[in-house]
């Protein structure tokens, strides 16, 4: 059976504590990115890969995707990407661009600046397809039809009309989705949607909810290569597919209370 590999990055720096796993250094991104290269793999952004698979490729592919919108994408990132032929996604948080990644409380400053709108036509003028996180990173599943609306709507809007180009790929903030979110998205006629998952996606599951592997600072090339062979192993992918619908729950309830529970 045919499956995609898809890999989710963030930040294309060096992050301490907590928040580490969300940041590769550049060095280590042309390493894993250089390994999966080197073992055969091309790598491509997301809408591609699901295009290719259609027509029916054969090709051992791997969809590269970048969360978020951090300016060390441009700086760092691309010329990564450019060097070792990697094609890309990169998912723009669009009421954060120009500023800050607030979501992050106190640990925004260590990710630095936000693409600007004119770095982000950069970024798209690099041959990067540029996708939609959304406007402010609020977990989706839990807002008021409203506020959701305004959300993946509004954020769509103003990706295809000061880009000019049309936006054919969305990430759930936080990975979190529902049959209402997913819905909404697909009235927009996106082709495909990315959760977080932790597993490798196969034809048979939903386009609008395709599944994706994190890499962090401790994986080598070597040890990415593997996690794209394999996916993640263990329990933690189906536990999470299982407990989402109680979760959702507390974190609606969470939210009575001004809470975010992310």
């Amino acid at each position: 059976m045919t499956v995609l590999p898809a890999l989710m990055y963030h930040s294309v720096s060096a992050v301490g504590g907590p928040m580490r796993d969300l940041a590769v250094p550049p060095e280590l991104l042309r390493e894993q990115l250089s390994a999966l290269g080197e073992a055969g793999y091309r790598l491509v952004g997301l809408t591609e890969a699901l295009e290719l698979l259609d027509r029916g490729s054969t090709e051992r592919l791997v969809a590269v995707t970048f969360d978020d919108g951090y300016r060390d994408f441009l700086t760092q990132g691309v010329p990564i990407l450019k060097e070792t032929g990697t094609g890309a996604t990169l998912y723009a948080s669009v009421g954060h661009l120009g500023g800050t990644a607030g979501w992050l409380g106190p640990w925004a400053p260590d990710f630095g600046p936000m693409l600007t709108w004119d770095e982000l036509a950069e970024v798209r003028d690099a041959g990067v397809e540029i996708g939609n996180h959304s406007m402010i990173h609020h977990p989706l599943d839990v807002l008021p039809p409203a506020q959701l609306r305004d959300e993946i709507v509004n954020s769509h809007q103003q990706l295809e009309q000061r880009l000019q180009t049309r936006v054919r790929s969305f990430a759930y903030p936080h990975g979190y989705n529902s049959r209402r979110v997913r819905d909404l998205v697909a009235s927009l006629d996106y082709d495909n949607a990315t959760e977080v998952g932790r597993r490798l996606h196969t034809p048979a599951e939903k386009r609008l909810a395709v599944p994706r592997l994190q890499p962090t600072p401790d994986h080598s090339g070597a040890a990415l290569v593997e996690l794209v062979r394999t996916g993640e192993t263990g329990l933690v992918p189906k536990v999470k597919q299982i407990a989402q619908p109680g979760w959702r729950v507390a974190r609606k309830v969470a939210r009575t209370f001004g809470k975010n529970l992310t």
